[in-house]
């Protein structure tokens, strides 16, 4: 239905890069949510919740979509979750410790490295702009997290965030492959699926031996986060199609620019440094993506038209 509906709508009326930039909106305020839900469950069965839940939502409305799931779509949407959970799963462990601003600003460390593991895979060489970006977002990293400040110091929670980037960064280069050939609406409701079935697996490989105790706030934020997660996902699959994950990775670079103010809105106040740290990393994801065009020199022009344009 939402395939069918809202998504011909957003093709008409704002265009794909607009609805991603609408996402990052969304996705900005999930941080505060997740970690006021840290509160009251583990991360891991949290997050597989979330997940299942939107995956059940979706899959409700196109259950007879799925009766024509193709291998494609199975092996798609099984990759994709893997890296789901990878990159939530690390991301919300992480947010134990540190502020949801800290961990939306961290998380998008995952825009500079796109092209490096594209480079990695499909021996595509970065351009000059985007080490550039990376290492003033990487320095950005290092003020945010501490850099030896004696008001705050580097913790495990900023690691594991750090590490959750790599696995976002793969899901970003996976939907951008395989959304072309395969059925979005499938492959949307099996990846969610997936990425719920192995956050599940990742519950007591963690520690997490024990499920937390009913609480109906916790039941409605995941079912808030849940509808965010479906709607995010689908329209990030159906967007990607003519977007590609260079271009995707730079408008969700706003996505922390986002979950700071809302952070800030929600009452956390970082340290001047980590917000000199936070502006750093953005800077370095418009780094980045920056591509400054050269001004081609009239001798670069054959020699006809050099004598052409000197009689005139």
């Amino acid at each position: 239905m939402f395939q069918n509906t809202v998504l011909p709508w957003l093709a008409r009326w704002i265009g794909p890069k607009t609805a991603l930039l609408m996402v990052t909106v969304v996705w900005g305020g999930t941080f505060v949510v997740v970690k006021f839900g840290l509160t009251l469950s583990s991360p891991m069965f949290f997050v597989a919740c979330r997940f299942l839940v939107a995956a059940l939502a979706i899959g409700l409305l196109s259950y007879q979509s799925l009766k024509r799931t193709t291998k494609a779509d199975l092996i798609a949407a099984m990759a994709i979750g893997l890296s789901i959970t990878g990159g939530y799963g690390a991301q919300t462990v992480g947010m134990q410790y540190i502020t949801s601003s800290e961990s939306a600003f961290i998380t998008a460390l995952y825009v500079p490295l796109v092209p490096f593991i594209l480079f990695l895979v499909f021996k595509k060489v970065p351009h000059y702009m985007t080490c550039i970006g990376a290492l003033v977002a990487f320095m950005g990293l290092v003020v945010l997290s501490g850099g030896g400040s004696s008001s705050q110091t580097m913790n495990i929670g900023h690691i594991i965030t750090a590490l959750s980037t790599i696995a976002l960064a793969i899901e970003i280069i996976l939907i951008s492959h395989f959304a072309p050939n395969v059925n979005l609406k499938n492959v949307t409701i099996l990846q969610l699926f997936f990425a719920a079935v192995f956050a599940f697996i990742c519950m007591p490989i963690v520690g997490e031996t024990e499920l937390p105790e009913f609480s109906w706030a916790l039941v409605g934020i995941i079912g808030g986060l849940s509808m965010a997660s479906a709607i995010i996902q689908l329209t990030m699959n159906w967007a990607q199609r003519s977007v590609d994950s260079s271009t995707a990775a730079i408008i969700y670079a706003g996505e922390p620019v986002w979950a700071g103010i809302i952070g800030r809105i929600a009452g956390e106040r970082l340290p001047a440094m980590a917000l000199l740290g936070g502006v750093l990393v953005v800077i370095g994801l418009l780094l980045s993506e920056l591509r400054p065009k050269r001004k081609k020199a009239l001798i670069e022009a054959p020699a006809e038209q050099v004598k052409d344009a000197l009689e005139k």
